[in-house]
């Protein structure tokens, strides 16, 4: 069979068929790309599809509310099964009051509802979303109370500990993730428990008692992604410390295990952190040795963190840099400048950026909408574009608004001054709270000494955010290179 196979592509010159392996490689390379880009079709109309059929339920549940209302303008009470429908159009767009209302009509009907552990922590997490975390907590307590045998009293009690950090209670924090560890040893979150103790204590500037628990998470587990993330910890920790000579101890012990794979570190990261250590202690070569040691390419956010240390420490070294190919500017355009020039200049932020952060929320697409109901180009929530679109000058904003550029990108620039003011100019701490949320980002900067980009970038507490980070600021760096900040090209 597999002898047969190899003669499958023939063609024809001079009357004579001529078996062809070239042809037929060629040939098959064709066919791969023709069904990857049925698939990516099939993909684009399935989610085109969905966030039509979300923006539709929102607008008729909507409706329907108006008609289910009393005189007094009090809603009435519907079928358990009606009112969680509603519950999760309306939580799934981020309209939350109007989610809540529907849960306490289930708490207050239909109190032995199956779904109650749903509705309690929809409650919960609504008002994190909002950030009144001391509610949050109070649901989150009466959530786990009532059901902490199934997985959403296993979630409630997590959730507690992070609004609890949130709150500034660390060590209570620490101690609600360490009763998680005791109740639920195989619970979903268990290897998170454990770090987020060592971060609550760190935090609460229980050096001590955070390096045990850095020691108990490697003796639990070993040869595991966490164990590197928990050694990561304590990297992190004695460079805020200024305990630079243990930063390159615990950045040695990194190195040597070279366990990254699936963990919230990276070789070229702990080289960074070790060669910065290695320069505050007055090792200067050393340091220069350490960063050289760093390749550069525009894929590698600490490559080109180091590239920029070397040109400060040593100018007369050659460091090969790579090359932006002019060729770039299909894959980085410029859309709507007139827009871009307008709203985000004006504003003090660089077109350049707001354009890398597009690039990965939306890929240039005016109808993108996220499963978070995040819409348009710079993926803006409907609850965060209202507490901007009267600034941006838009007095009344509708959810659909977000998908015209003008609106999107006139609010998304507002917010994102915003984030430049509260975040003292560095965009990294711009880009992970765009992703993470502004609370976590602040808490992150909080834990960054001194409180440089590539510091921060590994203080960054979620892998997903943490790879937002270097995606968007390896955008911003192409960007940089191929035009002006005028947005013309160089």
């Amino acid at each position: 069979m597999e002898r047969l196979a190899t003669f499958w592509i023939f063609y024809t010159s001079k009357n004579r068929l001529i078996y062809s392996p070239k042809l037929f490689f060629y040939r098959l390379q064709i066919m791969k790309k023709a069904l990857l880009s049925i698939a990516f079709i099939i993909v684009f109309v399935f989610f085109t599809l969905a966030q039509t059929q979300t923006d539709a339920s929102l607008s008729r549940v909507a409706m329907q509310d108006k008609t289910s209302r009393n005189t007094s303008g009090r809603l009435q009470t519907l079928t358990a099964g009606e009112h969680l429908y509603r519950a999760d159009v309306y939580s799934t767009n981020r309209h939350f009051p109007e989610a809540r209302e529907h849960w306490q009509k289930v708490l207050d009907n239909y109190p032995t509802d199956a779904n109650m552990p749903k509705v309690l922590f929809g409650m919960a997490r609504s008002f994190m979303w909002e950030r009144d975390y001391q509610r949050a907590v109070d649901w989150f307590d009466r959530l786990t109370k009532n059901f902490p045998n199934i997985k959403e009293g296993r979630e409630g009690l997590a959730y507690k500990g992070a609004s609890l950090v949130r709150l500034g209670k660390n060590v209570e924090a620490a101690k609600t993730y360490e009763q998680y560890t005791v109740m639920f040893p195989r619970g979903e979150r268990i290897e998170s428990s454990y770090l987020n103790i060592i971060d609550a204590l760190r935090e609460a500037k229980k050096y001590d008692e955070a390096n045990v628990w850095i020691d108990k998470t490697r003796a639990q587990f070993v040869g595991k992604p966490i164990e590197t993330n928990a050694l990561h910890a304590r990297l992190r920790m004695e460079i805020f410390r200024q305990k630079y000579d243990r930063a390159v101890l615990a950045a040695d012990e990194l190195l040597r295990l070279r366990n990254f794979a699936n963990s919230m570190a990276s070789a070229s990261e702990v080289l960074y952190l070790k060669a910065f250590a290695l320069e505050k202690s007055g090792k200067r070569a050393e340091a220069i040795t350490v960063y050289t040691s760093i390749s550069d390419n525009l894929n590698s956010y600490y490559g080109g963190l180091a590239t920029e240390k070397l040109n400060l420490l040593s100018p007369q070294m050659v460091r090969r840099i790579s090359q932006v190919s002019p060729n770039l500017t299909k894959e980085f355009p410029v859309v709507y400048r007139a827009e871009l020039i307008r709203y985000a200049k004006s504003r003090g932020i660089d077109p350049r950026f707001i354009l890398a952060i597009m690039k990965q929320e939306s890929s240039f697409r005016t109808d993108a909408k996220s499963s978070a109901a995040a819409r348009g180009l710079l993926q803006l929530t409907f609850d965060t574009a209202l507490k901007y679109n009267k600034q941006a000058g838009f007095p009344t904003l509708d959810a659909e608004d977000l998908y015209r550029p003008a609106v999107n990108i006139a609010v998304g620039s507002v917010y994102i001054s915003e984030l430049k003011n509260q975040f003292s100019g560095l965009y990294e701490a711009i880009a992970a709270s765009y992703n993470g949320g502004e609370d976590n980002a602040a808490r992150w900067l909080e834990r960054s000494k001194p409180k440089e980009a590539g510091i921060f970038a590994a203080e960054v507490g979620f892998a997903e955010s943490k790879n937002y980070v270097f995606k968007v600021m390896n955008n911003y760096r192409v960007y940089r290179e191929l035009y002006t900040e005028d947005l013309i090209k160089r």
